[in-house]
């Protein structure tokens, strides 16, 4: 069935032969194939199949609600002809009628402010809050789990929650805003520092420990070094999800800013025109926003 065939290179008592099969195996027999010939890349497995069962369920329901909706006779054709003309007004001819444009640029530094504070007090709390939480620095494994547990809790409550039950005890304002956006960012900036101080090696650590130094010199001379980057990333994260919340806050908390000039263009004074050109404003400081951070995180690194 076989034979051996000669490589080409021998020595004079020991060629070098090796085996030769007349038969190959056919690859082509292990291949799946579509029904238009070609070759099936991806493998069947249960999570693909759940995937599929699940989106086809979704579709499948989605359909099934929009046919059992009851639409109160709504005439279509009307209701996207009415909503086309909205946005074109909306957008295409943004203009301020009861607020001017040095008002709008207050009201986005209120919420800016809002933010900064909230971000600010949270990053600060989070950080201490972190040294008890990472498995590293935690001064017992008690304790890390007990910190965890509250933070998990924070975390689980809505932002917009947190502010409504501070306003029952500092009332509708910036202090309920401010209090209530602090105690989320500070659940979520501890669970993201410990993560970070947690990667870091842990050898420095020992070898400082080794060395006499303190728990704050190893804080300051190991901790911070090495894990600036990732808390100055997470922080500026926060921070533009605070920015967008207070937006929110200044509507529901009646903390002001120009999240309450955007609810009372759109629901008090129903002025589509007004309503569009703050909107522009948001959508323009949210994107400058982003790019500041990105260059100041471009630095720390």
């Amino acid at each position: 069935m076989s034979s051996v065939i000669d490589i080409g290179v021998r020595h004079p008592a020991h060629p070098i032969r090796v085996p030769h099969i007349h038969h190959p195996v056919d690859l082509h027999k292990f291949m799946t194939k579509k029904r238009n010939g070609k070759i099936k890349i991806t493998a069947k497995s249960k999570s693909s199949s759940a995937v599929k069962i699940t989106v086809f369920t979704l579709f499948a329901l989605t359909i099934a609600a929009f046919v059992t909706f009851d639409y109160k006779n709504i005439d279509f054709g009307q209701a996207v002809s009415g909503t086309i003309t909205n946005v074109k007004l909306m957008f295409g001819q943004p203009k301020l009628t009861y607020n001017s444009f040095s008002g709008a640029m207050h009201a986005l530094l209120v919420t800016f402010a809002l933010g900064a504070l909230a971000t600010i007090f949270g990053a600060v709390i989070a950080f201490f809050g972190a040294l008890l939480c990472a498995k590293n620095t935690t001064p017992h494994p008690t304790v890390a789990n007990v910190v965890k547990s509250i933070v998990a809790l924070v975390r689980a409550v809505p932002t917009i929650l947190w502010v409504l039950i501070f306003t029952i005890a500092a009332g509708l304002g910036s202090v309920a805003a401010v209090i209530g956006l602090t105690t989320h960012s500070a659940g979520y900036l501890i669970k993201a520092y410990a993560e970070s101080i947690e990667e870091m090696d842990a050898g420095t650590i020992e070898a400082l420990r080794a060395g006499g130094a303190g728990f704050w010199q190893i804080v300051f001379q190991a901790i911070i070094p090495a894990s600036i980057t990732y808390m100055t990333a997470w922080t500026f994260l926060r921070f533009e999800i605070n920015y967008t919340n207070a937006i929110a806050m200044g509507a529901a908390a009646g903390a002001g800013g120009i999240g309450y000039d955007l609810f009372m263009a759109g629901n008090f004074y129903f002025d589509l025109q007004e309503l569009g050109f703050i909107t522009y404003i948001v959508v323009i400081s949210v994107v400058l926003l982003e790019m500041v951070a990105m260059r100041v995180k471009a630095k720390v690194r």
